[in-house]
């Protein structure tokens, strides 16, 4: 990667200076490389020589000037090197150097810009995770999205990954309990019996349907049960049903799973229970007051939290540290875990309950995602699972599509709330961001076919003048393509999957301006050539880059 390169050779340069005595460096700082605004201020930047004024005592143009004197090896790369404004070290590339970006994706096709620098490591990523007592929603999805494209990125840059869904189906939850009642309602109501719903039911349509469902299925068998056994029944038929409508919802959106772990499986199998005996074992677990409680305060957590209720129940946390402990022991280095919001304050306990049990709370990695707003026709969507408005993901992909969903959903960091503009998301216009990328994908595809028609040959890359690219729109969309690797890098090292739609959408415009400038077929066969090589080198990175987002790659729109 081309920064990685400028900042090694800054690296070295730094170095030597210092070994020469030319530089008093007590610590060489961290080295930034960015592309500057203004063309005319070469390729890439730094402001090294800036950041290291107050601690050589030095003007930063005099620093950035005995830096450049001690860059001795270019290996190629640069052109030349300048002291530019208030100590900025500017850097010229070779035009060689845009030629071997072209050649290097032609050879590589598919898995340009991926690396094996973290072969060897695994990791477990759990998303999505919703209760099964509702369809998937919006706000789920966009967990879904982000979780299923960080996924990619981690496998992308060599780690093994696994994909996880946790069901919340312990039997002494509450929205569970909520949940089969609410669906017991549903069926007596329809075999004309009186029953109330509760005032915590869930009201959404999808309780009525999948009573419907038991009703066309078993009749009034199960109108004369004891109550007690009817809502256990109820709740087990009802989070069978959900968990199949979740499966074929996340299908449809293209998240698929490794594994559905059940969240009543750890209780069933002890593994709860040998948890709390090992936390106590190990001095981290207590009893007061008739309950147990875990010593996350030890751990860096504002308060004590409780693992056995005195009523004799577990909590939540509880079940979380047996589930973690189960990753950790199931093989896996790193866990990554995608919550929601207002999931913050677990943060601290889980990583206490990991530490308490041996485990390195630095391989548990939590990202949280803020919250979805749906505006139509710029009103916006309000959402409630229990009143029974709630928007279900499939709604949303029935009405935009699973494409425009996903790119929606994945456009904003996730630490921000998303706005999703449905009016936008069906437009197909460019003023939709993901039917300008696709367009640009298409738009290349009919210039190949075009030429195909017409006879001419797409030429072997190794055949290709590529010194005849030499426009200023072709040399900005080289560059795009060139940053392509060091995307994915950060965006998979920083969880950072909405890079994906900017850079996706910056190489669109580029080519659109590129299309604009430059004509491709018809021009000298040289330099059609060139540029058909070119153009075969954007529809490559067009097309990584929204199969990493999981989103199509039409030719035809």
């Amino acid at each position: 990667m081309v920064k990685d390169r400028l900042i090694e050779l800054v690296h070295s340069a730094l170095l030597d200076a210092k070994q020469s005595g030319d530089f008093a460096i007590e610590e060489i700082p961290e080295i930034e490389i960015d592309v500057p605004r203004n063309k005319d201020f070469g390729d890439y930047s730094t402001n090294i020589a800036m950041v290291l004024a107050r601690q050589l005592g030095a003007p930063p143009r005099d620093i950035a000037q005995r830096i450049i004197n001690h860059v001795t090896e270019h290996n190629g790369l640069i052109d030349k090197v300048q002291v530019a404004g208030a100590g900025f070290i500017n850097f010229y590339l070779k035009p060689d150097w845009y030629h071997q970006v072209v050649k290097k994706i032609h050879a590589q096709g598919e898995k340009y810009g991926t690396s094996d620098r973290h072969t060897g490591q695994s990791v477990l990523v759990e998303y999505v995770s919703a209760n099964p007592n509702g369809p998937i929603t919006v706000g789920s999805g966009r967990g879904g999205a982000i979780g299923d494209v960080i996924a990619n990125l981690l496998e992308a840059v060599g780690f093994r990954v696994y994909r996880e869904y946790y069901i919340n189906d312990a039997l002494n939850s509450l929205q569970m309990q909520n949940f089969g009642k609410s669906l017991e309602v549903r069926y007596l109501q329809l075999l004309g019996h009186d029953a109330k719903m509760p005032e915590d039911g869930y009201q959404g349509e999808y309780v009525t349907q999948i009573a419907k469902d038991i009703v066309d299925k078993d009749g009034d068998k199960y109108v004369h049960l004891p109550k007690d056994e009817r809502v256990r029944l109820f709740t087990d038929m009802g989070e069978q049903a959900m968990l199949a409508l979740q499966k074929s919802d996340l299908e449809d959106f293209g998240i698929t799973f490794d594994n559905w772990y059940s969240e009543r499986t750890l209780h069933e199998s002890g593994k709860v229970t040998a948890a709390i005996e090992e936390l106590k074992k190990r001095g981290y677990a207590y009893e007061k007051d008739g309950a147990i409680w875990l010593k996350s305060t030890e751990f860096g957590d504002d308060k004590d939290r409780t693992l056995v209720r005195s009523n004799g129940l577990p909590t939540y946390i509880a079940a979380d540290t047996a589930y973690h402990a189960d990753k950790f022991d199931r093989g896996y280095e790193k866990l990554l875990n995608i919550w929601g919001p207002h999931h913050h304050g677990y943060i601290a306990r889980t990583k206490a309950a990991v530490a308490a049990l041996g485990y390195n709370p630095d391989n548990l990695d939590v990202l949280i995602f803020q919250v979805v707003r749906l505006f139509s026709g710029g009103e916006l969507v309000m959402m409630s699972k229990r009143r029974g408005d709630l928007i279900p993901l499939s709604e949303l992909v029935d009405e935009v599509g699973k494409d425009a969903a996903r790119f929606f959903l994945l456009m904003r960091s996730a630490d921000s709330s998303l706005d999703f503009d449905l009016e936008l998301a069906k437009q197909q216009s460019s003023d939709n961001p993901v039917y300008y990328v696709q367009y640009a994908h298409a738009r290349i595809s009919s210039i190949l076919r075009t030429a195909e028609k017409e006879g001419i040959r797409i030429p072997n890359i190794s055949d290709v003048d590529l010194s005849l690219i030499v426009h200023p729109s072709e040399i900005e969309l080289i560059k795009k393509l060139a940053e392509w690797p060091e995307l994915i890098e950060r965006s998979a090292t920083n969880y950072e999957p909405h890079r994906l739609t900017s850079y996706s959408t910056d190489l669109a415009a580029l080519f659109h301006a590129f299309y604009r400038d430059c004509r491709v077929l018809g021009e000298a066969p040289e330099l059609m050539a060139a540029r058909l090589t070119l153009v075969q080198a954007v529809r490559i990175v067009l097309a990584n880059a929204l199969k990493m987002m999981g989103i199509s790659a039409p030719e035809r729109m």
